[in-house]
């Protein structure tokens, strides 16, 4: 495959014809007269084309066209790889989805990849899918996983690497059925009790306990709570709002603005003072009183190493957060669960409590749809319902 290259290719003489040229992902374009202005206008146009694909796309499809059907998976792969870690980034930092996609792709690339990509339909993409099942993954991450593969081929067909029929044709391969296919059925995200939530908020930091408590109240993301700051927090009116820097569904243009009762302020105010900028939990902080805390006490802390592996952060993760809890619940002696089943316990109550259109607006969700996941069927309505009706 050609060498990639992030300079702008030039416009050329091409002395045994007299006219202008230009390479682009190995390919020779030739734009007419040299000088002319049809052949100025040409290259301004490829190369418009060229730095919107990227130069990856730009030497794929150069690859595709001149070999025909033999531009093969592996050559597709590659070029969507390199879009996915550009185009999935936050903030600087690559998502979790750039790797996501390479998860779902790694066996095509394994059983595949030597294959041209117009030889690639239905039944490939079903073996990568039996395999997927012989490997006990879920039956909602394997269709998760078919979903991310077809999107490759998408963006092939976008970026005419791929022939459309292609697509048309992956597109026909159904999802996986609960209960009609082999894959492994694993049930859905139920809310935490009360019992198992009290019986950790005594093991964890005073940090952990006040986010557990916020997310219980609010319905708050997991990310949205761990990153809070002073600055993201709108304390003019009596209910506070708060409006993450980062969300789930910001790529989409959704505002997400979050509001806090006065049990919320409550929790947060001793939180608040300090800098604009910091986080509101901090495992800095957390080590820190605790340390303190043992000095107080007859057991002063261990002699600290001089250079530790691991340095406490200035804020907590997604997976740090889970973490916490996950030592808590396994000292407590019950059952794991994570921060996002306190998102289901809000959704539930206030569905149960205000109804769905209101648990909606409260978790910010674009459709009550998405809130039915979350939020469990109030079934005593129900029954209090028939138990009148006979």
């Amino acid at each position: 495959m050609p060498r990639l290259t992030r300079k702008l290719p030039s416009y050329r003489l091409h002395k045994v014809s007299g006219h202008a040229v230009v390479t682009l992902g190995g390919r020779d374009h030739y734009l007419g007269l040299h000088g002319s202005t049809e052949s100025l206008d040409a290259y301004k146009r490829l190369i418009s084309e060229w730095t919107a694909a990227g130069p990856t796309v730009a030497t794929a499809s150069a690859t595709a066209s001149k070999t025909g059907n033999d531009f093969r998976i592996c050559e597709l792969l590659a070029a969507y790889y390199e879009h996915a870690d550009r185009y999935y980034v936050k903030d600087g930092s690559p998502t979790g989805e750039a790797k996501n996609i390479k998860d779902a792709t790694r066996l095509v690339q394994g059983l595949y990849g030597m294959t041209p990509v117009a030889e690639f339909g239905p039944k490939a993409l079903k073996a990568v899918r039996q395999k997927m099942i012989a490997a006990k993954l879920s039956r909602r991450v394997i269709n998760g996983r078919i979903n991310r593969i077809r999107r490759v081929f998408k963006w092939g067909v976008e970026n005419q690497l791929v022939a459309p029929q292609i697509l048309q044709a992956l597109q026909a391969v159904a999802p996986l059925r609960a209960g009609r296919s082999e894959a492994r059925e694993i049930g859905p995200v139920r809310p935490v009790s009360e019992e198992a939530v009290t019986a950790v908020l005594t093991l964890v930091t005073p940090q952990v306990r006040s986010m557990i408590e916020l997310q219980q109240l609010t319905g708050m993301r997991p990310n949205e709570v761990t990153a809070m700051r002073p600055m993201d927090i709108d304390r003019s009116g009596p209910t506070w709002i708060y409006r993450p820097a980062r969300h789930k569904t910001e790529h989409h243009g959704i505002e997400r603005a979050i509001h806090l009762g006065p049990k919320a302020q409550a929790i947060l105010t001793p939180y608040l003072l300090r800098s604009a900028e910091a986080y509101l939990f901090s495992p800095k902080d957390a080590v820190r009183q605790s340390r303190d805390r043992l000095r107080r006490g007859n057991n002063p802390p261990k002699k600290r190493r001089p250079a530790p592996k691991r340095v406490p952060g200035n804020r907590y993760t997604r997976r740090s957060y889970y973490s916490a809890i996950l030592r808590a619940c396994e000292k407590a002696g019950i059952e794991v669960w994570g921060p996002n089943r306190l998102r289901h316990s809000a959704a539930t109550f206030l569905r149960k409590r205000y109804g769905i259109e209101a648990a909606r607006v409260v978790l910010g969700h674009r459709s009550s749809a998405v809130t039915e996941v979350y939020a469990e069927l109030d079934h005593t309505k129900a029954a209090d319902i028939m138990a009148e009706v006979g």
